[in-house]
């Protein structure tokens, strides 16, 4: 059974590298299976020491290369103010690991985390059109859905008594964390569902909506719950059909609710009760070092996992808890002003591409603006109680609402809505 599985996830690897020298951009979607479906953290023989995602990122790299020497396409970044800031936060990132506490432990964390930019990088140079952004959405949806799946049929049969759990070895193989990374994937599978004409793909999705939402309920996670409630607000508001959409969630959440065990509404009512729980009440003497130390460090912070040092009077808790609180302690507050503006102003962003495609008749884009914008804010919301700071998925995110921004500005895509980028100006 263990040989089974590495091999498969060799012949998973084999197989998108194949891809990979075929077209480029295929890779990016492979790569994007690798980040958020994470098979490798499943491998428990001679896959688990093979870099996977090392791998297959050299070959998309090497692949793009190659069809650009052949082909010579014009490969260009967009010009976007987000990826300034991106770079900026990334550099700014040196500079918090330079002064940090543990300068050699910073540094290590550093070079971890800039791991996450050259991918990004590759979206942006080979997802140049609608239909390549279609497939890389529902890439990343089924990469996710496929473990969300799982659990949340897991969590049905045995009555919400188990919680359920990501990836091993993810940055969200914990239960707090795998409730809202599926939070976030919720809107653009309703997107997807509203692209598809297929009767039978459309039952198959909407049951992969229910099995989400039953997943996150079963993740006994209080984070979770409140990056599903704003997810679902935001459902609510760009459903076209309110008064079917309304009484169908009310049905479908009194079928959860029903079976849910009475000790899961108890832990609920603590988010009522922060004064009686106990993890509450750890979590806000964290956030009190941490504001304590921004006061004393406001423009450099303390670095990459500074937590060890400056929680030892809590007993020295696992993070910050907090996605704010980490970028603030960690990277002072010109990290924090950075990262949030990042991620505010691609909201804002957003905002304003969904009336400019809803004026340009591309109703499709206003759904995908509307759509990523729920996402991001069920992050922002999951990151107010989880250090999920440097997740990869909200920064892919921003890259696709960029890539989205440059099909709708510049029409980067076929006019009569079929095929892949034969209007482009980009190959591979």
């Amino acid at each position: 059974m263990t040989e089974m599985r590495d091999f498969a996830i060799f012949t998973m690897l084999l197989s998108f590298a194949m891809l990979a020298m075929y077209r480029p951009w295929l890779g990016v979607l492979g790569l994007a299976i690798l980040s958020y479906m994470h098979p490798q953290g499943y491998a428990l023989g001679f896959a688990k020491h093979i870099p996977v995602f090392l791998i297959l990122f050299g070959v998309v790299s090497l692949s793009t290369v190659t069809h650009y020497v052949r082909t010579r396409p014009s490969y260009t970044l967009p010009f976007d103010w987000r990826l300034v800031f991106l770079i900026a936060l990334w550099l700014w990132f040196g500079v918090s690991s330079y002064f940090a506490i543990f300068p050699s432990g910073a540094l290590e964390k550093y070079i971890d985390v800039l791991k996450i930019l050259p991918p990004l990088l590759l979206t942006l140079l080979l997802i140049d059109g609608r239909e390549k952004l279609r497939y890389l959405m529902i890439t990343i949806v089924v990469a996710i859905l496929i473990v969300a799946v799982k659990g949340g049929y897991w969590a049905v049969i045995n009555g919400f008594h188990d919680r359920v759990y990501g990836p091993p070895g993810s940055p969200y193989a914990d239960n707090n964390e795998f409730a809202v990374v599926v939070s976030m994937v919720i809107p653009l599978l309703f997107l997807w569902l509203r692209e598809s004409k297929d009767k039978l793909l459309r039952m198959v999705i909407m049951g992969g909506i229910l099995l989400c939402y039953g997943s996150v309920i079963s993740s006994w996670s209080r984070g979770g719950m409140l990056a599903l409630f704003v997810v679902t607000l935001m459902l609510l508001w760009h459903s076209k059909k309110k008064l079917l959409a309304v009484p169908f969630l009310v049905i479908v959440l009194a079928g959860f609710f029903v079976q849910l065990p009475g000790n899961w509404f108890e832990r609920m009512e603590t988010l009522s009760a922060v004064e009686q729980d106990a993890s509450a009440q750890s979590r806000l003497a964290v956030w009190r070092i941490g504001r304590e130390f921004v006061l004393h460090h406001p423009v450099t912070g303390g670095g990459f996992d500074a937590w060890p040092a400056l929680t030892l009077s809590t007993g020295g808790p696992l993070d910050w808890h907090s996605a704010y609180v980490e970028m603030a302690t960690e990277h002072g507050l010109v990290g924090l002003a950075i990262w949030s503006l990042l991620l505010f102003g691609t909201l804002a962003s957003l905002t304003r591409l969904g009336v400019t495609a809803a004026r340009k008749g591309l109703t499709w884009a206003a759904d995908y603006a509307a759509m990523i914008r729920a996402s991001l804010m069920a992050y922002m919301v999951g990151g107010l109680t989880l250090g999920i700071a440097y997740w990869e998925l909200p920064y892919h995110l921003i890259m696709i609402a960029i890539v989205l921004g440059e099909i709708v500005t510049k029409g980067i895509f076929d006019k009569n809505e079929t095929g892949i980028d034969q209007n482009s100006s980009k190959s591979g």
